[in-house]
């Protein structure tokens, strides 16, 4: 379960696996969501890109196809797409009789090939790790399901494209192929959805955070807070008021509230799931263990810190309609809200949670590593100053069958060609006005030519995919490719930066 948790194989284009948005150090949740990071945000109900209904979600896959062609979406391009909430923790999610923020993933766990029901109660582990592989957002391309899923998982090297494997881990695996793996497990080597499922879920069962210094202090250690930890806790059960919803040893009721984030009409939340007008604009009480790594906060990420949380909370939330009762405003002053903040850190955070040691160490995914694609150079505009873009971030591994890029921003309707060389030249050669970042040596050869899609300048895309042989003479080493756009009317060329692809 944990190499299939961690294993970027399991998305069709192999940079994308469950720990992408699920990272300890963050507290379970992804360290790429943030109002900062453009890449991480979704426009929202109104579909726009910089209005206050902007959600920061979780960078997805680019909308594709197959595994081997892109389809540039009406809002995110050819960027990877978004997520329209921000992920939850799947730390201490074991205890939670319902996943998601809406709820939707129940305990019912139910094989998604073939419609049997698997386990009747306890599953919601199981059902939530059924939705990404197949979401064409998250991890998919459009109509993948699990079937396809499984026969990638056949196919592929455990965790091949990870780097500092934990090495507990690492020595498990050996040399086994996945079949052998899911025969230690399984006692045969047959590799099923409903198998996949249960091992990932189970290696989310051991993801348990219970060794924070308020676990400390609740066992009995009075010191094991600092004095403003124990004012904040005073306030938690006292005027914050927090306790109502955040009780228990998992600071979770495991209820839904809408508590006045936003207005409810744009994103419904529970009620998607029970239909029920009651449950408008209701979300899912997260648990409050590791907080203070989780930023930014709320479905959306609209709160930055922790004190514009405890902020929120004081003046009773932002919007009133079918606002749950339990919201008011508070009347904290500075002094208990800045412990209430005290508590929320490091009184609640789990060192090994923090550290990502055992058992929340984890391997460097592809995504995150040298061997990632990177650009090379700048782009030449083309007509009407529209600037194209290189796309490129999938691994360009021995054997990968399907290694697709992409071009963005070009002229629709103008001629592309896709250039291939071994070697780079990072200054680049000028030609016929565009900036050329291939070295032009004997190995330069043209591997595509298209004619893009799309309509005018800017609008034109296309994408184009690369089997990557198993015995590539240039393991170790890198390679670059470049588009170089022919635009009737512009008078020169123009082009995208170059990508540097590593190969492994």
């Amino acid at each position: 379960g944990k190499v299939l948790f961690w294993d970027e194989q399991l998305s069709s284009n192999q940079n994308v696996a469950c720990g992408t948005c699920h990272r300890p150090g963050s507290g379970g949740s992804d360290n790429r969501s943030n109002p900062s990071n453009p890449l991480s945000i979704h426009p929202g109900l109104d579909g726009v890109i910089g209005t206050a209904d902007d959600v920061v979600g979780s960078p997805g896959v680019v909308r594709g196809l197959d595994a081997d062609r892109f389809d540039k979406d009406g809002v995110f391009g050819l960027r990877p797409q978004v997520t329209r909430r921000k992920a939850q923790s799947m730390i201490n999610a074991a205890f939670s009789p319902l996943l998601f923020w809406d709820g939707r993933a129940e305990s019912i766990f139910v094989d998604p090939i073939t419609g049997a029901v698997v386990l009747p109660s306890g599953g919601a582990l199981e059902s939530q790790a059924a939705g990404p592989p197949i979401s064409d957002i998250e991890m998919a391309h459009v109509g993948r399901d699990w079937s396809e899923v499984v026969s990638q998982i056949e196919q592929s090297e455990p965790l091949a494209l990870a780097e500092d494997v934990p090495p507990g881990l690492e020595g498990w695996i050996g040399d086994r192929s996945y079949a052998e793996l899911f025969e230690d497990a399984f006692g045969t080597g047959e590799i099923t959805a409903a198998r996949v499922l249960m091992a990932m879920a189970t290696y989310e069962r051991t993801l348990v955070s219970d060794q924070a210094p308020f676990d400390a202090f609740i066992g009995g250690n009075p010191v094991a807070l600092t004095p403003a930890e124990m004012r904040g806790w005073g306030v938690f059960n006292g005027p914050g008021r927090c306790d109502l919803c955040h009780m228990g040893p998992l600071l979770t009721d495991q209820q839904f509230h809408n508590i006045g984030v936003r207005p409810a009409f744009e994103d419904i939340g529970r009620q998607e799931i029970t239909l029920d007008p009651i449950d408008r604009g209701a979300f899912k009480t997260p648990s409050l263990r590791n907080v203070e790594l989780r930023a930014p906060y709320f479905h959306n990420g609209s709160a930055a810190t922790l004190m514009d949380v405890v902020n929120f909370y004081n003046r009773g939330g932002d919007f009133q309609f079918n606002q749950d009762p339990l919201i008011v405003p508070l009347g904290l002053g500075p002094g208990p809200r800045a412990d209430l903040v005290a508590f929320l850190g490091r009184a609640l955070t789990d060192p090994r949670v923090e550290n990502a040691t055992a058992p929340f160490d984890r391997p460097i995914l592809f995504s995150e590593s040298s061997r990632a694609p990177s650009l090379l150079g700048a782009p030449t505009p083309g007509t009407g100053g529209a600037v194209p873009q290189m796309i490129a971030g999938e691994p360009v591994h021995a054997g990968n069958p399907s290694m697709t890029v992409g071009i963005d921003g070009g002229l629709g309707g103008g001629f592309a060609a896709l250039l291939f060389d071994p070697i780079p030249d990072p200054a680049g050669l000028t030609f016929n006005g565009a900036t050329i970042h291939l070295g032009l040596s004997s190995g330069l050869r043209n591997i595509h030519v298209a004619i893009l899609q799309g309509l005018g300048p800017g609008a034109g895309w296309e994408s184009y995919s690369v089997g990557i042989p198993g015995n590539v003479s240039f393991l170790g080493s890198s390679v670059y490719l470049q588009w170089i756009l022919v635009e009737p009317g512009l008078g020169s060329l123009a082009a995208t930066a170059a990508a540097e692809l590593p190969v492994f």
